[in-house]
């Protein structure tokens, strides 16, 4: 495989090709987003390839505009393709029902935004709840879960206070213990050191390296090349389209996640078939 540095001091890359990977869990064929219509038509995504695998941590790179969030919103199911294909573990999004794509993105996806999206009108402990809520109720063994994960992210003596009481880094903090509140393979994060100093940005991606080595798999948007070093592949993006994709091979990250596709690909090929009575 061809090789190429991105620069003298950054991460060496590599073209992504990870091999004997099992099926990805996401694949976009093709895809294109298109907002307006006729003469204003404007593409946000234009035949976008790309595979993911389970346990790689993707940092997605590209200047404003060049459709980085468009693509979170597709992969995370807030959105759809306009042309193309996006398989979810090898199976077709287009035939899922509303409901079903709800519950996905309710179980299996956990989503950090930029912007935090707390109710200040809830406490801490409340907001990263609520995701269990919508389908049981705000009931105590919830807040329970909740609790345990406060402590985690270092905030379990900030439960009762409410978000407006928080500084920027504990209230992404709080965005990150709401989105994994229900245990989601995936996790995906929309500049999650963009308001923030270096200490707080430090925590927080100590805290996505530590989820990373448990197995989840995680795409990360920012504009900070810095933070590179987290990850285990890197996706430039321009004008909608993935100008380049390449392996970061000398990361810590990388090897963690070469780690668990292997793991991944010796169970799966240990499963055995159904039977088909």
């Amino acid at each position: 495989m061809a090789s190429d540095k991105n620069n003298s001091n950054g991460p060496t890359t590599q073209s992504a090709t990870i091999k004997d990977a099992p099926t990805p869990i996401i694949s976009l064929r093709r895809v294109t987003r298109t907002f307006g219509f006729d003469d204003i038509a404007t593409d946000a995504l234009s035949s976008v390839n790309l595979e993911i695998q389970q346990g790689e941590f993707v940092a997605i790179m590209g200047p404003s505009g060049c459709g980085k969030t468009t693509l979170l919103n597709i992969i995370s199911l807030l959105d759809e393709p306009t042309l193309g294909r996006y398989l979810f573990k090898g199976r077709d999004v287009s035939k899922f029902s509303s409901s079903r794509k709800a519950k996905i993105r309710n179980r299996e996806i956990g989503i950090i935004f930029q912007n935090f999206n707390l109710i200040n009108d809830m406490t801490v402990i409340e907001n990263v709840a609520l995701p269990l809520s919508y389908a049981r109720g705000m009931q105590y063994k919830n807040l329970e879960k909740a609790s345990e994960l406060l402590h985690i992210v270092g905030l379990g003596s900030r439960e009762y206070y409410t978000p407006n009481q928080l500084s920027g880094g504990q209230k992404q903090r709080v965005a990150i213990a709401r989105a994994l509140i229900n245990r989601p393979s995936i996790l995906l994060a929309d500049e999650p050191t963009g308001n923030l100093d270096s200490a707080n940005s430090k925590i927080i991606m100590d805290e996505l390296t530590r989820l990373h080595k448990e197995g989840n798999t995680i795409l990360m948007v920012t504009h900070n090349p810095e933070l590179l070093k987290y990850a285990s592949r890197v996706i430039q993006m321009k004008d909608g389209s993935i100008a380049s994709d390449a392996e970061l091979t000398e990361t810590k990250a990388y090897r963690v996640t070469k780690r668990t596709i292997r793991s991944h690909s010796y169970h799966s090929s240990r499963r055995k078939p159904r039977r088909h009575k």
